[in-house]
């Protein structure tokens, strides 16, 4: 089987490794079937994605709406733009994770801003119609609760694609481009304890009032968070190995 290529532009190393340990825990993969490349770090090499079963991008403290973008940041976009524009060319599996949905949305011409953004914890969210006959959501409830965390979203879907899940609060929560490429708002990566495990990382980034984590953590432990959330990751994996 050819690996599945994580993605990764999380400036800590400890959440870039959580990031790289929630993934594989919920997808079911090896150790040697995902490999990380963090893109903060350097710029992206040249890759032959057919080398690759499918594509996995992680979240990060970048938002698509920065009014202000540091170098390296501006680089990892025109990086993605790279990949993104491999990706729909050739219609390649890829999933993408809360800022996957940002990137992907600015770079098909459809609106993200501030509009939409919610605070660290778990939401409700719901399969659209669509979600109910697609593949990767064959396990998963038509309600259900998720964990959240966003300082920007998508207010205008772009054209084609296909709304999944919605929410209240933030109503585009996961859609699909083409057949094979995905993007969730959510983190289906997430369960309490790597929630948690993250916030820790992330108290002083604006997500929350950093005093209020033990609340947090407390809430996060308390939420309904069923695995068949997780089980997005699998059916992704499952899905397109080859």
């Amino acid at each position: 089987m050819k690996p599945f290529l994580l993605l990764s532009c999380r400036p800590e190393d400890a959440a870039a490794e959580g990031e790289r340990r929630s993934v594989l825990h919920f997808s079911g993969l090896p150790e040697d079937k995902l490999q990380q490349i963090r893109m903060e770090v350097a710029p992206l090499p040249i890759l032959d994605l057919d080398e690759y079963s499918g594509v996995l991008l992680g979240g990060g403290p970048y938002n698509s709406s920065d009014p202000v973008k540091s170098e390296v940041q501006l680089r990892v976009e025109a990086d993605l733009r790279r990949v993104l524009e491999d990706v729909f060319e050739d219609d390649l599996p890829f999933l993408g994770l809360c800022y996957g949905i940002g990137t992907v949305t600015a770079h098909m011409g459809g609106i993200v801003d501030r509009t939409y953004g919610e605070p660290a914890g778990p939401v409700h969210l719901r399969r659209t119609d669509a979600g109910h006959r697609d593949p990767i959501l064959t396990e998963v409830p038509e309600s259900f609760q998720a964990f959240v965390g966003h300082k920007e979203a998508v207010r205008e879907l772009p054209d084609g694609a296909v709304l999944l899940v919605e929410g209240d609060a933030c109503p585009v929560q996961m859609f699909r481009v083409q057949k094979n490429c995905y993007v969730t708002q959510f983190h289906p990566e997430l369960d309490a304890e790597h929630f948690i495990e993250r916030m820790q990382i992330y108290r002083h980034a604006g997500y929350f009032a950093p005093e209020t984590l033990e609340a947090l953590s407390e809430d996060a432990r308390a939420a309904q968070v069923s695995p068949a959330v997780h089980s997005i990751l699998r059916r992704f994996v499952e899905h397109y190995s080859r």
